[in-house]
């Protein structure tokens, strides 16, 4: 059946500028909140639409200026060949490249053709719908379809009125299915005239009287009603238009009645059945009223898994379960740049990408992405993030920032990680502590693709770097934190063994809350026993390390790190700041 080869949007809401070439499968749209996914599909609903009564306001012009147009243009191949007769059309007819993803005005040798739909509104806001090519831009007759042709190419959506598709009306999936249009037809005539004779029989019985009343009176007056007047229900009341006929349970609810979730189902699993009647499906929020398990079902119906697509879908998602479950070809990362001009860039299957989007989904659904070395790191900024979300300032999940855990792997495998994002246009960052030498080859291949690269010098972990460069009063807390989350045993025996007894809890304890600096060697020491763990030392009651878990480094970040990061030294408050800075995140 048909497919959409291209798609052009010009001062539609958001958009200012937007050209693609979609997929002839699933076409999977993602990006953060505001980004147009929305738009575009409502753009190709109301262009191919077979609906008298859209409605445009002055909101739908892009920056509301109705003095530049709405335009909007979708190309249509893979075309019955009534469709492509020379005769009817061919100063309609237009030529699609595949190779190069283009249109041209007129049909020719390796081209497919192609009809393209467009949508003018103007500031009457009266829309007009015309078969668009350069050569008849100028004629004042524009050419269109025949409504049954237009029905026949126009788009099937499920959504929050995807209910009507369950009913025998015109345009729905049950109609595309149905080869017996007249026979049901006939079979609604027949059932009102039942229902008519039905009531009248039941009518009879219980106001027999009053019949026989308006009878006499009728005679009285010279009126003939026959030999008795009847209640029957009334034949121009009684009338089943489109849609009266609904799919009902077998207990007779009907099926419009089910949940959001099972109704998106059921449709997919339809639209699916009607693919060779149909050209192609909009859904919005695949996710929506969905379990995980069941969003997995339907993109499965739709043929997410399937090397032949059966039918051409445009579908938005916020859903990390549906970004994990797509490959990369059947994804579509908008972006709106600067001016309103809209990027649309397909991720891509290749291993290492496909590998990024299966183990990192939400990230692809941000705008800035925070490579975090470990779970450490990701607790740490998630807890920095909470206390300046204390002090009024705006939460960097608001801003559309994901913090990714790379599960401490090595710097460069960070790095690579970091890159995939930054090539796709994703503002990107990366946050290493220093234990482990960054490759300077590494750090400058992802610099240039445009990853900020956050850490330290001096060859210091995390915990090191804290416990080193934190004011004195900030360390007074990390060490009281320290005892609070695991024991007094577990912080003096770590100390204890990384300074072979030369500095134990007793005398930490007796600088907390003191006049008394901290030497460097006794940070030294806390750093170290602070990052202590099983792998090092056999010695202490199942240690792992004083902070060694997302909560633990999330109280860290909001009740020691962010009030004392302003008074830290350079070599910790720099990175830390680059990371939090406000243009960027």
């Amino acid at each position: 059946m048909a497919r959409i080869r291209y798609v052009e949007i010009q001062n539609f809401r958001g958009i200012n500028r937007l050209s693609w070439a979609p997929c002839e499968g699933i076409n999977c749209l993602i990006g953060p909140g505001d980004s147009g996914k929305t738009s575009i599909l409502d753009a190709i609903e109301v262009c191919m639409s077979v609906r008298r009564n859209v409605e445009f306001s002055d909101a739908d012009f892009f920056g509301m200026d109705v003095s530049k147009p709405i335009i909007i243009r979708v190309t249509v191949g893979a075309l019955p060949d009534h469709l492509m007769d020379l005769d009817s059309l061919g100063d309609v007819l237009r030529g699609f490249n595949a190779a190069s993803g283009c249109v041209e005005d007129e049909p020719g040798d390796g081209l497919e053709v192609v009809l393209t739909f467009q949508l003018v509104v103007g500031s009457d806001l009266d829309p007009k719908r015309a078969l668009y090519s350069r050569r008849t831009e100028s004629d004042p007759y524009q050419r269109q379809l025949q409504w049954k042709e237009r029905a026949m190419l126009a788009p099937s959506r499920i959504g929050n009125h995807s209910s009507t598709n369950l009913s025998w009306s015109r345009s729905s999936v049950l109609a595309r299915l149905s080869e017996e249009k007249l026979a049901v037809g006939n079979d609604l005539v027949s059932a009102a005239r039942e229902a008519r004779l039905a009531f009248g029989d039941k009518a009879g019985a219980n106001i027999g009287d009053m019949l026989d009343l308006v009878t006499t009176k009728a005679r009285e007056m010279g009126i003939d009603v026959g030999e008795k007047a009847q209640a029957l229900l009334d034949a121009g009341a009684l009338s089943f238009s489109d849609g009266a006929i609904t799919l009902h349970s077998d207990g007779g609810v009907p099926l419009r009645n089910l949940g959001t979730g099972s109704s998106r189902l059921l449709l997919a699993a339809l639209h699916r059945e009607a693919s060779s009647a149909a050209s192609c499906l909009l859904v919005d929020e695949v996710e929506h009223g969905l379990e995980p398990h069941r969003v997995i079902s339907l993109l499965h119906s739709l043929g997410s898994k399937e090397t032949e697509a059966p039918l051409q879908v445009f579908m938005t998602t916020h859903s990390a379960v549906a970004v994990r479950e797509l490959s990369g070809d059947q994804i579509v990362i908008v972006r709106k740049a600067d001016g309103g001009q809209h990027q649309m860039r397909l991720v891509s299957s290749e291993n290492v990408i496909q590998g990024a989007a299966r183990l990192y989904p939400e990230a692809f659904l941000a705008r800035t992405v925070i490579v975090c070395e470990g779970a450490s790191e990701v607790g740490l900024l998630r807890g920095i993030d909470r206390y300046r979300v204390s002090k009024g300032k705006q939460s960097a999940y608001a801003n559309a920032t994901a913090f990714v855990d790379a599960g401490g792997r090595s710097p460069k495998h960070i790095l690579e990680r970091a890159q995939i994002f930054a090539q796709w246009g994703y503002r990107t960052k990366a946050f290493l502590d220093a234990d482990v030498v960054i490759p300077q080859e590494a750090r400058e291949a992802a610099e240039a693709d445009g990853v900020t690269v956050c850490t330290w010098g001096d060859s210091l972990a995390l915990e090191e770097a804290l416990f080193r460069w934190l004011p004195d009063y900030g360390v007074d807390d990390l060490i009281k934190l320290a005892i609070e989350l695991n024991s007094e045993e577990l912080v003096g025996g770590a100390l204890e063994e990384v300074s072979n007894k030369k500095f134990d809890l007793e005398t930490a304890l007796s600088l907390v809350g003191g006049d008394a600096q901290y030497e460097d060697e006794e940070r030294a020491f806390l750093g170290k026993a602070a990052k202590l763990s099983t792998k090092d030392s056999k010695v202490g009651p199942g240690r792992k390390g004083w902070f060694k878990s997302i909560s633990k480094m999330e109280l860290v970040g909001e009740r020691v790190i962010g009030p004392w990061i302003k008074d830290a030294e350079p070599e910790l408050k720099q990175p830390i700041f680059a990371l939090f800075r406000q243009s960027d995140v």
